[in-house]
């Protein structure tokens, strides 16, 4: 789906509680890590024009939404771009990025912040929980 990108790993599925906005339903959240030859802003463009032809509207902040793709990190690159930041300014604050996160790439590190195996550890994952895997998954 994008061009000159792998799939390369897909963390477990997370139901969380929506942030910011919460007259919308709970939100199913997961993390995959990807191999791209895109540059950064190539990578941005793509992804919201996937947002876009699964329905995303942005009609305010935290909006309910069908789709939300954000670039967390991008190996270890730090972007600051009017509408690109990376690492995203908010991963380290979030359970329901950081365990799926760490649940695929425990080793990764956030620049300026630190490995996603220790920064786990600082955010209440009380509220996230973990979905089963489809009875029809193929291991």
């Amino acid at each position: 789906m994008l061009p000159d990108t792998r799939l390369a790993r897909v963390s477990s599925l997370y139901r969380s509680a929506p942030v910011g906005y919460l007259d919308q339903p709970d939100f199913t959240n997961a993390v995959a890590r990807i191999e791209t030859a895109l540059p950064p802003r190539a990578l941005l463009d793509q992804l919201l024009a996937i947002e876009r032809r699964y329905g995303r509207v942005r009609d305010f902040a935290n909006a309910p939404r069908t789709l939300d793709l954000d670039i967390l990190l991008y190996d270890e690159c730090v972007v600051q771009e009017p509408g690109l930041t990376i690492p995203h300014p908010r991963v380290h604050e979030r359970a329901f990025v950081l365990v799926p996160l760490a649940e695929i790439a425990q080793d990764a590190v956030i620049p300026g912040r630190g490995r996603v195996s220790e920064l786990v550890r600082y955010v209440d994952a009380g509220s996230l929980v973990k979905l089963e895997a489809s009875k029809n998954e193929t291991p």
